[in-house]
Protein backbone atom coordinates (compact mmCIF):
# COMPACT_ATOMS: atom_id res chain seq x y z
CA UNK A 1 0.00 0.00 0.00
CA UNK A 2 1.52 3.34 -1.00
CA UNK A 3 2.19 5.92 1.75
CA UNK A 4 -0.38 8.70 2.31
CA UNK A 5 2.06 11.38 1.10
CA UNK A 6 2.26 9.73 -2.33
CA UNK A 7 -1.53 9.85 -2.66
CA UNK A 8 -1.55 13.55 -1.73
CA UNK A 9 1.15 14.35 -4.30
CA UNK A 10 -0.85 12.52 -6.98
CA UNK A 11 -3.97 14.51 -6.11
CA UNK A 12 -1.97 17.74 -6.15
CA UNK A 13 -0.67 16.99 -9.66
CA UNK A 14 -4.17 16.29 -10.95
CA UNK A 15 -5.57 19.47 -9.47
CA UNK A 16 -2.64 21.51 -10.78
CA UNK A 17 -3.37 20.36 -14.34
CA UNK A 18 -7.02 21.29 -13.92
CA UNK A 19 -6.04 24.66 -12.48
CA UNK A 20 -3.79 25.42 -15.47
CA UNK A 21 -6.63 24.66 -17.88
CA UNK A 22 -9.08 26.77 -15.85
CA UNK A 23 -6.65 29.71 -15.67
CA UNK A 24 -6.18 29.70 -19.43
CA UNK A 25 -9.91 29.70 -20.02
CA UNK A 26 -10.34 32.61 -17.61
CA UNK A 27 -7.67 34.59 -19.45
CA UNK A 28 -9.41 34.09 -22.82
CA UNK A 29 -12.77 35.07 -21.32
CA UNK A 30 -11.37 38.22 -19.72
CA UNK A 31 -9.66 39.17 -22.97
CA UNK A 32 -12.92 38.93 -24.92
CA UNK A 33 -14.80 40.94 -22.30
CA UNK A 34 -12.03 43.54 -22.25
CA UNK A 35 -12.42 44.17 -25.99
CA UNK A 36 -16.13 44.87 -25.60
CA UNK A 37 -15.53 47.15 -22.63
CA UNK A 38 -12.88 49.13 -24.53
CA UNK A 39 -15.30 49.63 -27.40
CA UNK A 40 -17.89 50.99 -24.97
CA UNK A 41 -15.29 53.35 -23.49
CA UNK A 42 -14.48 54.66 -26.96
CA UNK A 43 -18.17 55.36 -27.60
CA UNK A 44 -18.48 57.24 -24.29
CA UNK A 45 -15.45 59.37 -25.11
CA UNK A 46 -16.81 60.11 -28.56
CA UNK A 47 -20.14 61.41 -27.24
CA UNK A 48 -18.41 63.42 -24.50
CA UNK A 49 -19.35 61.38 -21.39
CA UNK A 50 -15.95 61.72 -19.79
CA UNK A 51 -16.99 61.26 -16.14
CA UNK A 52 -18.80 58.01 -16.91
CA UNK A 53 -15.82 56.77 -18.91
CA UNK A 54 -13.40 57.54 -16.04
CA UNK A 55 -15.49 55.51 -13.60
CA UNK A 56 -16.05 52.57 -15.90
CA UNK A 57 -12.46 52.37 -17.07
CA UNK A 58 -11.48 51.18 -13.58
CA UNK A 59 -13.24 47.90 -14.35
CA UNK A 60 -10.99 47.46 -17.39
CA UNK A 61 -7.92 48.20 -15.30
CA UNK A 62 -8.98 45.69 -12.65
CA UNK A 63 -9.70 43.08 -15.34
CA UNK A 64 -6.23 43.54 -16.82
CA UNK A 65 -4.64 43.20 -13.37
CA UNK A 66 -6.61 40.00 -12.76
CA UNK A 67 -5.48 38.60 -16.10
CA UNK A 68 -1.84 39.31 -15.18
CA UNK A 69 -2.39 37.57 -11.83
CA UNK A 70 -3.79 34.51 -13.59
CA UNK A 71 -0.74 34.40 -15.83
CA UNK A 72 1.60 34.42 -12.81
CA UNK A 73 -0.38 31.71 -11.01
CA UNK A 74 -0.39 29.61 -14.18
CA UNK A 75 3.42 29.78 -14.30
CA UNK A 76 3.63 28.73 -10.65
CA UNK A 77 1.33 25.75 -11.28
CA UNK A 78 3.45 24.65 -14.24
CA UNK A 79 6.57 25.01 -12.07
CA UNK A 80 5.09 22.71 -9.42
CA UNK A 81 4.15 20.18 -12.11
CA UNK A 82 7.67 20.24 -13.50
CA UNK A 83 9.18 19.73 -10.03
CA UNK A 84 6.50 17.44 -8.66
CA UNK A 85 9.14 15.00 -7.45
CA UNK A 86 10.27 17.51 -4.81
CA UNK A 87 6.80 17.50 -3.23
CA UNK A 88 7.43 14.02 -1.78
CA UNK A 89 9.68 15.53 0.88
CA UNK A 90 8.13 16.09 4.33
CA UNK A 91 9.03 19.80 4.24
CA UNK A 92 8.70 22.28 1.40
CA UNK A 93 11.77 22.57 -0.79
CA UNK A 94 13.39 26.00 -0.97
CA UNK A 95 13.03 26.01 -4.77
CA UNK A 96 9.25 25.55 -4.47
CA UNK A 97 8.59 27.72 -1.41
CA UNK A 98 7.78 30.91 -3.37
CA UNK A 99 5.42 29.10 -5.76
CA UNK A 100 3.68 27.12 -3.00
CA UNK A 101 3.20 30.09 -0.68
CA UNK A 102 2.07 32.37 -3.52
CA UNK A 103 -0.63 29.86 -4.52
CA UNK A 104 -1.73 29.46 -0.88
CA UNK A 105 -1.84 33.26 -0.49
CA UNK A 106 -3.75 33.97 -3.75
CA UNK A 107 -6.12 30.98 -3.98
CA UNK A 108 -8.85 32.28 -1.58
CA UNK A 109 -8.87 35.67 -3.38
CA UNK A 110 -9.55 34.21 -6.84
CA UNK A 111 -12.54 32.51 -8.44
CA UNK A 112 -10.55 29.45 -9.57
CA UNK A 113 -11.92 26.54 -7.54
CA UNK A 114 -9.13 24.21 -8.61
CA UNK A 115 -6.58 26.54 -6.99
CA UNK A 116 -8.52 26.39 -3.74
CA UNK A 117 -8.42 22.59 -3.91
CA UNK A 118 -4.65 22.74 -4.48
CA UNK A 119 -4.36 25.03 -1.45
CA UNK A 120 -6.26 22.55 0.71
CA UNK A 121 -4.01 19.67 -0.41
CA UNK A 122 -0.85 21.72 0.18
CA UNK A 123 -2.09 22.58 3.67
CA UNK A 124 -2.64 18.87 4.32
CA UNK A 125 0.83 18.15 3.02
CA UNK A 126 2.89 20.81 4.84
CA UNK A 127 0.75 21.57 7.90
CA UNK A 128 -1.36 24.34 9.35
CA UNK A 129 1.53 26.52 10.54
CA UNK A 130 3.00 26.61 7.04
CA UNK A 131 -0.32 27.81 5.66
CA UNK A 132 -0.68 30.55 8.31
CA UNK A 133 2.84 31.73 7.60
CA UNK A 134 2.02 31.93 3.86
CA UNK A 135 -1.30 33.74 4.41
CA UNK A 136 0.28 36.39 6.63
CA UNK A 137 3.44 36.53 4.47
CA UNK A 138 5.44 36.90 7.64
CA UNK A 139 8.67 35.70 6.05
CA UNK A 140 8.17 37.60 2.77
CA UNK A 141 8.31 34.49 0.61
CA UNK A 142 5.13 35.36 -1.32
CA UNK A 143 5.85 36.99 -4.66
CA UNK A 144 5.67 40.80 -4.57
CA UNK A 145 3.85 40.82 -7.92
CA UNK A 146 1.11 38.60 -6.49
CA UNK A 147 0.73 40.85 -3.45
CA UNK A 148 0.45 43.98 -5.63
CA UNK A 149 -2.03 42.40 -8.03
CA UNK A 150 -4.28 41.42 -5.12
CA UNK A 151 -4.24 44.84 -3.46
CA UNK A 152 -7.58 46.68 -3.40
CA UNK A 153 -6.23 50.21 -3.71
CA UNK A 154 -7.93 52.24 -6.46
CA UNK A 155 -5.87 53.06 -9.57
CA UNK A 156 -4.08 56.38 -9.79
CA UNK A 157 -5.42 59.27 -11.84
CA UNK A 158 -2.45 59.08 -14.22
CA UNK A 159 -3.20 55.43 -14.95
CA UNK A 160 -6.87 56.16 -15.64
CA UNK A 161 -6.05 59.01 -18.04
CA UNK A 162 -3.42 56.87 -19.74
CA UNK A 163 -5.93 54.06 -20.30
CA UNK A 164 -8.49 56.47 -21.75
CA UNK A 165 -5.93 58.02 -24.09
CA UNK A 166 -4.77 54.63 -25.37
CA UNK A 167 -8.37 53.48 -25.93
CA UNK A 168 -9.19 56.69 -27.81
CA UNK A 169 -6.06 56.31 -29.93
CA UNK A 170 -6.83 52.66 -30.72
CA UNK A 171 -10.40 53.41 -31.86
CA UNK A 172 -9.66 56.69 -33.64
CA UNK A 173 -11.50 58.96 -31.18
CA UNK A 174 -10.37 62.58 -30.89
CA UNK A 175 -9.79 62.69 -27.13
CA UNK A 176 -8.54 64.83 -25.55
CA UNK A 177 -10.03 67.22 -28.08
CA UNK A 178 -7.41 68.51 -30.49
CA UNK A 179 -7.73 70.99 -33.37
CA UNK A 180 -7.78 69.56 -36.87
CA UNK A 181 -4.34 71.02 -37.60
CA UNK A 182 -2.77 68.79 -34.94
CA UNK A 183 -4.52 65.64 -36.13
CA UNK A 184 -2.45 65.57 -39.34
CA UNK A 185 -3.36 64.15 -42.71
CA UNK A 186 -5.47 61.02 -42.95
CA UNK A 187 -3.57 57.77 -43.68
CA UNK A 188 -2.92 57.05 -47.33
CA UNK A 189 -4.39 53.60 -47.95
CA UNK A 190 -3.30 53.59 -51.62
CA UNK A 191 0.42 53.54 -50.85
CA UNK A 192 2.68 52.29 -53.60
CA UNK A 193 4.61 50.02 -51.23
CA UNK A 194 1.59 48.32 -49.67
CA UNK A 195 -0.62 48.32 -52.76
CA UNK A 196 1.46 48.37 -55.95
CA UNK A 197 -1.59 48.61 -58.18
CA UNK A 198 -3.00 51.60 -56.31
CA UNK A 199 -0.59 54.17 -57.73
CA UNK A 200 -1.01 52.90 -61.27
CA UNK A 201 -4.80 52.94 -60.91
CA UNK A 202 -4.71 56.51 -59.65
CA UNK A 203 -2.41 57.47 -62.51
CA UNK A 204 -4.75 55.89 -65.05
CA UNK A 205 -7.70 57.76 -63.57
CA UNK A 206 -5.90 61.05 -63.87
CA UNK A 207 -4.88 60.50 -67.51
CA UNK A 208 -7.50 61.19 -70.23
CA UNK A 209 -8.83 58.13 -72.00
CA UNK A 210 -8.88 59.84 -75.45
CA UNK A 211 -6.33 62.28 -76.79
CA UNK A 212 -7.86 65.75 -77.16
CA UNK A 213 -7.20 66.16 -80.90
CA UNK A 214 -10.70 67.32 -81.82
CA UNK A 215 -14.37 66.52 -81.35
CA UNK A 216 -14.63 64.42 -84.53
CA UNK A 217 -11.48 62.45 -83.79
CA UNK A 218 -12.66 61.86 -80.25
CA UNK A 219 -16.00 60.49 -81.47
CA UNK A 220 -14.41 58.21 -84.09
CA UNK A 221 -11.84 56.86 -81.61
CA UNK A 222 -14.54 56.22 -79.06
CA UNK A 223 -16.64 54.31 -81.60
CA UNK A 224 -13.61 52.25 -82.60
CA UNK A 225 -12.93 51.34 -78.99
CA UNK A 226 -16.57 50.42 -78.46
CA UNK A 227 -16.60 48.19 -81.53
CA UNK A 228 -13.60 46.26 -80.19
CA UNK A 229 -15.08 45.85 -76.74
CA UNK A 230 -16.97 42.69 -75.86
CA UNK A 231 -20.45 43.46 -74.52
CA UNK A 232 -21.44 41.75 -71.28
CA UNK A 233 -23.80 38.85 -71.28
CA UNK A 234 -26.44 40.82 -69.41
CA UNK A 235 -26.46 43.56 -72.04
CA UNK A 236 -29.77 44.06 -73.89
CA UNK A 237 -33.24 42.67 -73.21
CA UNK A 238 -33.26 39.23 -71.68
CA UNK A 239 -35.18 36.32 -73.16
CA UNK A 240 -37.96 34.78 -71.07
CA UNK A 241 -37.01 31.35 -72.44
CA UNK A 242 -34.19 29.61 -70.62
CA UNK A 243 -32.80 26.24 -71.70
CA UNK A 244 -30.52 24.30 -69.39
CA UNK A 245 -27.55 22.86 -71.32
CA UNK A 246 -27.12 19.06 -71.24
CA UNK A 247 -24.60 17.65 -68.84
CA UNK A 248 -21.33 16.31 -70.31
CA UNK A 249 -20.63 12.59 -70.40
CA UNK A 250 -17.72 10.36 -71.38
CA UNK A 251 -19.16 9.84 -74.88
CA UNK A 252 -20.06 13.49 -75.45
CA UNK A 253 -17.60 15.81 -73.66
CA UNK A 254 -18.89 19.06 -75.19
CA UNK A 255 -22.67 18.67 -75.55
CA UNK A 256 -24.70 21.25 -77.43
CA UNK A 257 -28.36 22.12 -77.42
CA UNK A 258 -29.95 21.15 -80.77
CA UNK A 259 -33.51 21.37 -82.00
CA UNK A 260 -35.22 18.45 -83.68
CA UNK A 261 -35.58 19.09 -87.42
CA UNK A 262 -38.59 16.75 -87.74
CA UNK A 263 -41.80 18.81 -87.59
CA UNK A 264 -44.20 18.00 -84.83
CA UNK A 265 -47.53 16.42 -85.79
CA UNK A 266 -50.55 18.29 -84.46
CA UNK A 267 -52.83 16.35 -82.16
CA UNK A 268 -56.62 16.33 -82.17
CA UNK A 269 -56.89 19.07 -79.49
CA UNK A 270 -54.83 21.45 -81.58
CA UNK A 271 -56.98 20.73 -84.64
CA UNK A 272 -60.21 21.28 -82.68
CA UNK A 273 -58.93 24.57 -81.27
CA UNK A 274 -58.06 25.82 -84.75
CA UNK A 275 -54.35 26.18 -83.97
CA UNK A 276 -53.25 23.61 -86.58
CA UNK A 277 -54.71 21.87 -89.62
CA UNK A 278 -55.46 18.22 -89.83
CA UNK A 279 -52.61 16.41 -91.63
CA UNK A 280 -53.39 14.91 -95.01
CA UNK A 281 -53.01 11.15 -94.97
CA UNK A 282 -51.15 9.61 -97.87
CA UNK A 283 -52.55 6.66 -99.73
CA UNK A 284 -50.42 3.67 -99.36
CA UNK A 285 -49.40 4.28 -95.82
CA UNK A 286 -45.83 3.85 -94.77
CA UNK A 287 -44.91 1.61 -97.73
CA UNK A 288 -46.22 4.08 -100.35
CA UNK A 289 -43.82 4.35 -103.30
CA UNK A 290 -42.13 0.95 -102.68
CA UNK A 291 -42.95 -1.73 -105.38
CA UNK A 292 -44.45 -5.01 -104.28
CA UNK A 293 -43.09 -8.52 -105.05
CA UNK A 294 -45.14 -9.10 -108.23
CA UNK A 295 -44.02 -5.86 -109.81
CA UNK A 296 -40.41 -6.67 -109.02
CA UNK A 297 -40.80 -10.09 -110.64
CA UNK A 298 -42.16 -8.48 -113.84
CA UNK A 299 -39.22 -6.09 -113.97
CA UNK A 300 -36.68 -8.90 -113.64
CA UNK A 301 -38.45 -10.83 -116.40
CA UNK A 302 -38.24 -7.83 -118.72
CA UNK A 303 -34.57 -7.42 -117.99
CA UNK A 304 -33.88 -11.10 -118.94
CA UNK A 305 -35.42 -10.56 -122.35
Amino acid sequence: MPPPSANIVTKIKVQLKLAVARLRMAQKRDEALGKNQRRVMAQLLEVGKIDSARIRVENIIRSDITTELHEILELYCELLLARAGLLDAPTCDLGLEEAVKSIIYAAPKTEIKELQTVRTLLAEKFGKEFVIQAMENSDGKVSEKVVKKLSVTPPKEELVIGYLEEIAKAYGVNWPRKPKEELGDPPDFLDDDENPSGGQAQKNLEEPLIAPDGPEDDESDARAELSKATPPRTFGPGSPLHINPPSPSTENIHPKVTLNSTPLKPNQKMVNAGIAKKPVEKKGGIADGIPDVDELAKRFANLKR
